[in-house]
């Protein structure tokens, strides 16, 4: 049916002969230089529109910006316009060659859009899905000094916030659009997808059993914009793009280079920070250009422990009152109970490129990639003298009074992006030739530790293993505008993947393994690969000069599960003047599992049911799997609408309100806890015979459903700028948990309330942004507010446990001074009032906060608990 579908529109309009014409014109078109170098000079315009007054008669600019149209007669009137430039109207009374220069328009140009689109560029109004083009102007004013920071503070339905305790993914911070989790945001770099991060979130945060792109591994110094598609998009861009994509464009500077420092520190005294960068671009004489940026960041830790009267979660379970109640010599003299929580100590260092060579007037080839490498270490639990006993650490400290150790974990991370590719114009077909690759490595180092079965025989430092991901993507794009409507683009990808897990040394898991974190043992280890195969086809028309329809089918094969098939269409019918437009899509998408998801598997150490336990989480080809009644993972399937409206009144003021519904089914999570002290069950069999108190999976368990709002606007009067955006979403369960019947029996709840709080309500539910900036030149002041709903915790069985932590608002200062063109000087403090999440309240179960060791909620999350926040910033430019 698609393929007769397809047939029939393009013969409608490809069906059709031109009429004769009696006179032929001819020019080129070219433009003032919108690079942002602040020169004026003209440069050559592509794909311009060039129509007959009141009529159908048009064509467009030839790469050379040249152009050739027949009129019937002279003199004609000609309607020139270019996304990015005023609109132009010429009267033609001689066929002399045409030398036409556009102004550009800043405004329209500021609005630019490429993502969503596979033709002409559009802008926000224009475009028929949710787009936010975010400048890195704006980013900088929210006072944050990280991408992911900056666009949780500029783009409402975006989260992404620090985590604390968390093993590697307080390393790496899972971030994700509309409250979907990391997995079902796509990210692109200059339209190309990035790869994934080679860890799966396993730990008790928001975005639990995912998979998401580092985006610790993008510099900030090297990003031009950030386009944000608020729509899915799996018929375009494949897998994953169910909330959304961002494309992050690089860094096209060419004549200047820019310097940028800061240096921070919290109120508390701790959390220094600072880091520089540098962005320096040049022209290949006439031919293109190359951009090269370098950093490097380095953050110290922050600890806001709590501070609990006696040990909470060992005095019951070793039955020790005087633990419990505080009078235990230790405890009395460590009344924070030797913990750190918080923020970990991190540096990274980074380059990264982008660059253009023109081959000639139709073909060119450009390439762009980067390395970045990150260290950081973090804190597990302290282990107290009457957990681990002196004699099991004699090599710890001789001679010294033992008062227990704190483990750390570390981690080395190395992201490696790079791609090439070409780009060339025949006959008015555009095409687009390109390869890439990309890598993600992550390894484990427990230190200060030990392992108590090789007693004085045991190290004090491990490697623990680490995971690996990496994948090579093909991609050839074809595209062409067919006479003055129809718009036409097709391709495929070809898509490699592969997922690695090393083994740690033998010390770090042999026995019980190293404390806090036994490493990844040889039946751990893995080796898998996969394929990926996908076609689309995209088709846009202009049913007349304001109402717009788009189409487009995308299929995916996948090695492992098989053919996924998707579709798209979207909408849009604005006025002539393109101040309004009403917008509306609807879309199937889809997310394969990761092979992460399908091939990890791994002990970890946790307090579980009231006891410190091992357990093992097993992968999901595992025979004991099969034995539980858990079948291989499947790909998630989705139905995407969205409908709104959009509309600049004036100038100065802009505004849009969506409205989305999302229904994900057969989501993959990350299983409870699942245990059993009966070894006449499945589970407790399976228990005993791997050493293991409990076990984990990751299963297509449930349906959800997601629906909210998202609000933009922004409005300018002189030199005073207001920015608004909030976002309402609501996240429901769809009908039962698919509990295999194994289990079933067993009574097991794999997807208990606690873990479905984690998908429903640990990321706010509604979020409002207001911010105004005034320039004073030489200064600058701006002054945001933010405003985080509120989050739910719910405990594990027991809702009069569960505790929702309430809405909070913070305010951000970030006030500038220009010394001269050169120089700007910034000074930003974050969180203003120092506003803090509500304390945890743990209801009389000493394991919701550990006892007393965390003070403020982890495992939902608003805005970290950093406290006030004080930056200072210098940015040269020359």
């Amino acid at each position: 049916m698609q393929r007769v579908f397809f047939t029939v529109i393009l013969a409608i309009f490809l069906g059709a002969t031109a009429s004769a014409q009696d006179v032929t014109l001819q020019g080129k078109i070219r433009g003032t230089d919108v690079s942002g170098t602040g020169s004026k000079t003209l440069v050559k315009l592509v794909g311009v529109n060039i129509s007959v007054q009141n009529t159908t008669t048009g064509t467009t600019t030839a790469p050379d910006g040249t152009f050739n149209l027949k009129v019937k007669s002279l003199p004609v009137t000609l309607v020139i316009t270019y996304i990015g430039y005023e609109k132009k109207t010429i009267t033609v009374e001689t066929n002399n060659f045409l030398d036409i220069v556009l102004q550009e328009d800043v405004l329209a140009f500021e609005d630019i859009v490429i993502v969503g689109s596979r033709f002409q560029t559009r802008t926000s109004i224009t475009s028929p899905v949710p787009i936010d083009n975010i400048k890195l102007r704006d980013m900088k004013a929210t006072a944050q000094v990280t991408m992911d920071k900056m666009l949780h503070y500029v783009v409402p339905s975006f989260n992404s916030t620090q985590q604390m305790i968390s093993d590697a993914t307080a390393h790496f911070d899972p971030a994700d659009l509309r409250g979907l989790g990391p997995s079902r945001t796509l990210v692109l770099i200059n339209g190309k997808r990035k790869n994934p991060s080679a860890l799966v979130y396993i730990n008790d945060t928001p975005g639990k059993g995912d998979v998401g792109v580092d985006m610790n591994s993008i510099p900030l110094g090297a990003i031009s914009r950030i386009e944000v598609l608020r729509d899915g998009a799996s018929a375009q861009y494949g897998s994953d793009a169910i909330a959304g994509v961002l494309n992050i464009i690089l860094n096209d500077e060419a004549e200047k280079t820019s310097v940028n420092a800061y240096s921070g520190i919290t109120e508390e005294g701790d959390g220094f920070q600072f880091g520089t960068s540098i962005n320096t671009g040049f022209k290949l004489s006439d031919k293109g250009f190359v951009n090269l940026t370098a950093g490097y960041t380095d953050q110290e830790e922050t600890n806001r422990a709590g501070t609990p009267v006696g040990d909470g979660l060992f005095g019951p379970i070793f039955g020790d009152e005087s633990l419990s109640d505080g009078t235990n010599p230790w405890v009395a003299q460590n009344p924070d109970l030797g913990m750190r929580v918080g923020l970990p100590n991190m540096s990274s260092a980074n380059i990264y490129y982008n660059s253009e060579i023109n081959l000639n007037e139709n073909d060119k080839i450009y390439s762009y990639g980067g390395l970045v490498y990150r260290s950081g270490l973090s804190y597990a639990l302290y282990r107290a003298p009457y957990w681990i006993p002196d004699q099991f650490f004699l090599k710890h400290a001789p001679g010294e009074e033992y008062q227990g150790f704190q483990p750390t974990f570390e981690t080395d991370v190395f992201d490696n992006e790079w791609t090439a590719g070409f780009r060339s114009k025949k006959a008015g077909w555009d095409y687009d030739l390109s390869f890439s690759y990309g890598s993600n490595t992550v390894d484990y180092t427990i230190g200060n530790s030990i392992n108590l079965d090789l007693g004085e025989a045991s190290p004090t430092e491990f490697y623990a293993g680490g995971y690996e991901f990496r994948n090579s993507i093909i991609n050839f794009d074809i595209s062409k505008r067919l006479r003055d409507k129809l718009s036409i683009s097709f391709g495929s990808e070809f898509r490699q993947e592969n997922f690695v897990a090393n083994d740690g040394e033998e010390a770090s898991y042999f026995g019980g393994g190293a404390q806090s974190f036994p490493g990844l043992q040889p039946q751990n280890a893995v080796d898998a690969k996969r394929t990926n195969a996908g076609a689309y086809l995209d088709l846009g028309l202009d049913l007349t000069t304001n109402f717009y329809i788009g189409v487009a089918t995308r299929m995916e094969n996948y090695s492992d599960f098989g053919r996924n098939n998707t579709f798209k269409v979207a909408s849009r019918l604005k006025t002539s003047n393109d101040r309004y437009s009403v917008r509306a899509s609807v879309s199937s998408g889809f997310r394969a599992p990761s092979l992460h998801q399908i091939f990890l598997s791994n002990i970890q150490t946790l307090v579980s049911g009231g006891t410190i336990s091992n357990q093992g989480t097993f992968n999901n080809n595992s025979p004991v799997l099969r034995k539980l009644g858990v079948k291989p993972l499947k790909e998630e399937v989705a139905s995407n609408f969205t409908v709104g409206v959009a509309s600049r009144p004036s100038d100065d003021f802009f505004f849009s309100v969506d409205f989305f519904k999302i229904n994900l089914d057969d989501r993959i999570v990350y299983s409870s806890s699942i245990s059993s002290s009966d070894p006449g069950t499945t589970v407790g069999a399976i228990l005993a015979a791997n050493n293991i108190t409990s076990l984990k999976f990751f299963i297509n368990a449930v349906n959800t459903t997601s629906k909210g709002i998202d609000i933009v606007s922004n409005y300018r009067m002189n030199k005073l700028r207001f920015n608004f955006a909030a976002s309402f979403a609501k996240h429901e369960l769809n009908g039962k948990i698919n509990t295999p019947d194994v289990l079933a029996a067993d009574g097991v709840d794999i997807f208990d309330r606690k873990e479905q709080s984690r998908i429903l309500s640990s990321r706010p539910r509604q979020k409002v942004i207001l911010g105004a900036t005034y320039d004073l030149n030489p200064f600058t002041i701006g002054l945001s507010g933010t405003q985080f709903g509120e989050v739910t915790w719910q405990h594990a069985s027991d809702p009069a446990k569960d505790q929702t932590f309430g809405a909070k608002i913070l305010l951000d200062l970030n006030a500038a001074y220009r010394v001269n063109d050169e120089l700007t000087l910034n000074f930003m403090i974050n969180n203003l009032m120092g506003v803090y999440p509500d304390v945890i309240d743990p209801k009389g179960d000493f394991v919701t906060d550990l006892g007393g060791r965390f003070k403020y909620p982890w495992e939902v999350n608003q805005f970290g608990f950093n406290g006030r926040v004080f930056l200072a910033t210098a940015n040269i430019n020359f």
